[in-house]
């Protein structure tokens, strides 16, 4: 399993990606600092997921945890 510590480390287009779309859908509910941590976060918890499937289930899983918080 990889370091989270590496984890954060690493540039990572899906993480980006999904903050930008997300903090959009969600900036009159919870504030963009609040949204980087929630995708970060989801991306360390799909660290054993194959490659081709992160983008879509980071932001997939972060909307969920956002949904549930706002």
């Amino acid at each position: 399993m990889p370091d989270t510590a590496v984890l954060r480390t690493l540039p990572d287009d899906s993480v980006d990606l999904a903050v930008r779309r997300l903090s959009d859908e969600f900036r009159d509910r919870l504030g963009a600092q609040y949204v980087r941590r929630i995708v970060q976060l989801a991306r360390e918890d799909l660290s054993g997921v194959p490659v081709g499937a992160v983008p879509e289930l980071v932001e997939r899983l972060a909307r969920q945890r956002l949904t549930h918080a706002a």
